[in-house]
């Protein structure tokens, strides 16, 4: 129905997702650059922004990057600090990822993670299809297999602005189907316990205005109704976020350097979008009581998310 998305081969990286509006025009939802060298260079940046990119091997924190299978002990790079964050410095994210497969609504890009790369066990073989539906959908597929246990917690690290680019995200209606969010400790590492929401400034069950400092784990239990909804005011769209994953972290951000060109050349800056990072826990190797963040080997990962543009 006229939606358009780019993708580029770098960290299968959203690029653009143009979304027609009533008035015939189109809107681009999510945040990015340019030019392919300032995606390069943002990796650069004392805190990456990880525009529009696959997130892997695990998406989120590791506690001292340090893991347990089968009592069997992993120690990963730590890149934040005195943590692992994101798959490391080398990551999926900053990867060069192989288109597989092209139709006229979808993408297949497939890259393999060797085994002992960001001192992951096993070779982990990853796919992230891209699907445009008729209903004003992106549907995200992941499937992956390794040869060895590992860890792995995949995700899409787009940033929305349901009013295109040039305002910021806190006159956005938003939405959250959840009443927990995991505690963290002052390195934002998950202390095991959790937070109701009940009379919290982060409770989002009633819709309300987006507020700045969002970036929490939101626990999910109902995934047949949407995770979250985001509304502009604005234009009215309205954005749905389906997933099969039973958290969603959520992240309001966006700024960068001055040095990088954005997108139609507007300065983000910390309010400038929203992410939706469909997971497991962050940290989840490290409690038993999470949600496991274990693949065996001769077992398949598999992960759907869905965005859903509504234009009223």
């Amino acid at each position: 129905k006229g939606m358009e998305l780019t993708v580029i081969d770098f960290g299968a990286t959203i690029t653009s997702l143009q979304i027609p509006m009533p008035n015939g025009e189109k809107t681009d939802v999510v945040l990015g650059f340019e030019t392919l060298e300032d995606y390069l260079n943002s990796f650069n940046l004392p805190s990456a922004p990880y525009f529009g990119t696959v997130v892997g091997r695990f998406a989120g924190r590791i506690n001292n990057g340090s893991f347990s299978i089968v009592e069997k002990n992993y120690q990963l790079e730590k890149n934040h600090g005195n943590n692992h964050l994101h798959g490391g410095k080398k990551g999926m994210s900053k990867a060069v990822w192989r288109m597989i497969k092209q139709e006229q609504n979808s993408l297949c890009f497939e890259h393999t993670s060797f085994a002992l790369e960001d001192n992951y066990p096993g070779e982990l073989k990853v796919q992230v299809t891209y699907l445009l539906t008729e209903n004003n959908e992106l549907k995200i597929t992941f499937l992956a297999t390794t040869t060895e246990d590992t860890i792995i917690n995949l995700t899409q690290h787009s940033y929305f602005n349901l009013d295109g680019n040039s305002s910021d995200i806190l006159n956005h209606k938003l939405k959250i189907n959840s009443k927990l969010i995991l505690e963290t400790n002052e390195e934002q590492i998950p202390t095991g316990n959790f937070i109701p929401l009940e009379n919290h400034a982060f409770d989002f069950r009633n819709p309300k205005n987006v507020v700045a400092g969002i970036d929490h784990c939101f626990v999910l239990k109902n995934h047949t109704a949407p995770a979250a909804i985001l509304e502009s005011v604005k234009n009215g769209l309205k954005m749905k976020v389906y997933t099969d994953q039973p958290a969603v972290q959520i992240y309001v951000g966006g700024k960068t350097s001055d040095e990088l060109l954005n997108k139609d050349s507007v300065e983000f800056h910390t309010e400038s979008g929203i992410c939706f990072e469909t997971q497991v826990f962050p940290d989840a190797p490290n409690h038993a009581d999470f949600p496991n963040a274990i693949l065996r080997k001769g077992e398949t990962y598999l992960q759907d998310t869905t965005f859903e543009f509504i234009i009223s």
